[in-house]
């Protein structure tokens, strides 16, 4: 999922370069993180120029895999 965090962020970051999402990353970026932050720009407005959405995505990503991760430690802790 660090992967996938990561991922978000330099999607993120080509967002400030004027035609960096129309090079090879970038649409393969789009193509992977489009998906999941396209709920929460549904859900969120922007305010003018400024997309809060990725953010409130980053943060539920971080959730999940917390969540996650204490499911796992508690199954594991059975045996």
């Amino acid at each position: 999922m660090e992967i996938y965090y990561f991922m978000i962020i330099g999607y993120l970051i080509l967002s400030w370069f004027p035609n960096a999402r129309d090079s090879f990353i970038g649409g393969l970026l789009s193509k992977l993180v489009e998906p999941y932050l396209s709920p929460f720009r549904k859900i969120i407005p922007s305010m003018g120029v400024i997309d809060f959405s990725p953010i409130v995505a980053l943060i539920a990503l971080r959730f999940v895999v917390m969540g996650i991760a204490a499911v796992l430690d508690f199954i594991a802790g059975m045996f």
